[in-house]
């Protein structure tokens, strides 16, 4: 295999793997925020713990010299890739159901191909129209599947579901905006910067609400929930998030949340939760056919090269 399919391959195992940690992420966050941790708190314990590990991780990899423009351009990256994305994500996950949540980030390859035939300028070419559709229509079939066979056992809001769509654009604008300056430095670099950042622009507002935990009433399943919201669904995931960014175009990054209530699915099929359905399979495959269909759409560089 030469370097040049390792490099698409790698990407996709890394949005693959992140995707499945976020996938799993919905739950176990929720129900740390309903044993005692409120939504800022985790945000901060996110944002903190990310800065900690990736500084820590950056002392074993090469070092690369940042230029100072650069540095102010990883603060504006952090205001929309963290700090609005995880407030309003896990604000929003606090008021709404996870179910709704779910759904939600389905809108993010909506926003992406939008955003990126604005920004970018890339093609909405019909293929690519075609999966996204197909990738949302399955993802809005799996977890309305769910739902029917759960029972409908919380309520969502308005206000979280505003929410959690607002961290979408948040996060959609990040990948579309700072596309470039993502591929000019390593993975360690750019999440070392911008978790800095947000960790010294959010502990201001966010150390109260950290004060007000009752931290020897927290139970250690809860204090174990948080723990995989910091090192799996924060550091791992935003580490092979910016793998796969480097190499692969936004609408394709972002078509893999369709991939998250595909694992949530899985793990509550696994865990005798849910039993897998035909609605179940045809969702996956149209999510599967969705993705597909996106990454094999060609881009602004492949009709220029194929003129």
């Amino acid at each position: 295999m030469n370097q040049n399919t390792k490099q698409p391959l790698f990407a996709h195992l890394s949005l693959l793997g992140a995707a499945t940690f976020w996938g799993l992420m919905a739950p176990l966050g929720k129900d740390a925020m309903n044993n005692g941790i409120n939504g800022v708190a985790l945000v901060m314990f996110r944002i903190l713990g990310g800065a900690t590990l990736f500084w820590l991780a950056s002392l074993f990899v090469q070092k690369e010299n940042v230029c100072r423009k650069d540095i102010f351009l990883f603060m504006l990256a952090a205001i929309l890739g963290l700090i609005c994305n995880q407030c309003c994500y896990t604000i929003g996950l606090s008021l709404t159901s996870p179910i709704n949540a779910g759904i939600i980030t389905t809108t993010m390859p909506i926003f992406a191909l939008i955003l990126s035939a604005l920004i970018l300028k890339e093609p909405i070419t019909p293929k690519k129209a075609i999966g996204v559709a197909l990738g949302f229509s399955g993802a809005v079939l799996l977890i309305s599947t769910s739902l029917r066979m759960a029972g409908v056992n919380g309520v969502g809001s308005i206000k979280g579901d505003l929410l959690c769509l607002g961290a979408q654009l948040s996060y959609t604008l990040y990948l579309t905006i700072f596309n470039k300056l993502v591929k000019r430095y390593s993975a360690f670099t750019i999440n070392k910067w911008m978790f800095l950042w947000a960790t010294l622009l959010l502990f201001p507002f966010a150390f109260p609400s950290v004060q007000a935990i009752s931290f020897s009433q927290i139970s250690l399943k809860t204090y174990l929930e948080v723990g995989y919201v910091v090192v799996f669904g924060t550091f791992i995931c935003y580490l092979l998030m910016i793998s796969g960014q480097r190499v692969l175009r936004p609408t394709v990054v972002s078509m893999y949340n369709y991939m998250q209530p595909v694992v949530a699915t899985i793990v509550s099929v696994s865990l005798g939760l849910a039993a897998l359905t035909f609605n179940h399979f045809i969702a996956v495959v149209l999510i599967f056919i969705g993705v597909w269909l996106v990454v094999r759409s060609k881009s602004k560089r492949d009709i220029s090269s194929s003129r």
